[in-house]
């Protein structure tokens, strides 16, 4: 066999085994995490062009844009070298190899685990100060001004937006080039999390990370809120709703991708989310997304956690049968 028909094949089948694994098992906390390493790598960058370029808007801009794309050349050409070494060494490694890394890539069960841990915590069950912490795990707000209908809704909206970045865009970039090209999508989601921040120590040095996050997660945030209308069908929740409310309130954030699956969210249940949020003490008054039609419930929660089970399953469906088509066209 051919060894780029081999390496295919061992794609796809590593890609469907790791997100099956991530159904099952969650992330596999046992094992070192490549996006720990690369969260090192940024550090170690971040400080080294911060010593080597002059402080002020350009040095600063210079050493992010280093940073970034050092980052991102590093993270493609090791987890691309190592997957194709693998499996010239032999296929059942390479496969082994790949499985591992998709496995921890994605984020299906563990965050519909946090999802549902927020449900428990809720009174009855719990308390309202355990559920603030518990939300608190999963969102960057401050959770100890929430009321309980404000934890839902943080909950719901967690799910939503992470369901494009942490599922779909990875699903999608495993499908374009497999264990390596959703890594390297990975390093550019650490990159936005860790210095693509809007204040003085990160203005002009995390933008160039801030933007390559923009872009990468452009086209598959769009295509997790049509995936999301989907699952809110799949589930008995309100599909073609969603897609109105998507078309309507997806431009309603500063990111241009970041309300778009909220916006999906919030139409397939008729309520409304976003709002004015409190972030290290200060409120920030963001529009709202979506629709009152009725209170947010804590049962809310476990919809949304069936419709990101219902899109994910989806998501993985087509973008790996639309692969395997155009494989095989390719080889006809």
């Amino acid at each position: 066999m051919n060894h780029w028909v081999m390496y295919f094949v061992i794609t796809e089948a590593a890609a469907c085994a790791g997100a099956l694994l991530d159904l099952i098992f969650a992330d596999p906390y046992n094992f070192p995490h490549p996006v720990v390493f690369i969260g090192k790598e940024i550090s170690l960058l971040e400080r080294a062009f911060r010593r080597v370029f002059p402080k002020g808007k350009g040095g600063e801009f210079a050493g992010g844009f280093f940073t970034a794309v050092l980052t991102i050349l590093t993270t493609l050409v090791v987890t691309g070298g190592v997957c194709v070494i693998a499996a010239r060494i032999h296929p059942v490694l390479g496969f082994a190899v790949q499985t591992l890394w998709c496995w921890q890539a994605l984020a299906m069960k563990g965050l519909a685990n946090e999802a549902v841990n927020v449900y428990r915590n809720l009174p009855p069950d719990g308390t309202l100060e355990d559920a603030q912490k518990a939300v608190g795990r999963i969102v960057g707000r401050d959770t100890f001004v929430l009321d309980e209908k404000g934890i839902i809704k943080a909950d719901c909206e967690t799910v939503a937006e992470n369901f494009s970045d942490g599922v779909i865009a990875t699903l999608l970039y495993m499908a374009l080039g497999g264990a390596p090209l959703a890594l390297t999508y990975k390093a550019v989601n650490t990159l936005d999390s860790m210095i693509g921040y809007r204040n003085d120590k990160y203005l002009y040095f995390g933008r160039v990370g801030a933007r390559l996050d923009d872009v990468f997660n452009y086209i598959p945030s769009r295509i997790a809120a049509l995936l999301w209308a989907l699952g809110a069908a799949m589930t008995g929740n309100d599909g073609r709703n969603a897609l109105r409310i998507w078309r309507r309130d997806s431009r309603k954030h500063a990111s241009p991708n970041s309300a778009q699956t909220e916006a999906a969210c919030a139409g397939s249940l008729h309520v409304q989310l976003a709002g004015p949020a409190q972030y290290f003490g200060k409120v920030y008054d963001k529009p709202a997304i979506g629709d009152a039609d009725r209170p947010i419930e804590k049962n809310d929660i476990l919809r949304c956690c069936r419709m990101l089970g219902a899109s994910s399953a989806a998501g993985l469906f087509i973008f790996f049968t639309v692969r395997a088509l155009v494989f095989w066209m390719i080889l006809r």
